[in-house]
């Protein structure tokens, strides 16, 4: 196996490594929805779900990732 195939193939895996955690933080919603705007109790407890759920999904796709190499 060459040197270019293997550095070709971990340029691969980052990049989709980073396109799926950008995807998933694009998915998790937009930011607040303004710098003064206060959130109320549901909003924070939204986005603490949000947060979570996201974070289970880069976990997720991290281990997946790990199976697809072999």
């Amino acid at each position: 196996m060459s040197i270019f195939n293997t550095i070709s193939r971990m340029v691969v895996r980052r990049a989709v490594g980073r396109g799926m955690n950008a995807g998933i933080d694009k998915t998790m919603g937009p930011g607040r929805r303004g710098a003064d705007a206060p959130l109320t109790p549901e909003e924070r407890r939204q986005r603490q779900r949000a947060r979570k759920q996201a974070k289970t999904a880069k976990k997720a796709a991290r281990v997946a990732r790990r199976f697809i190499k072999f």
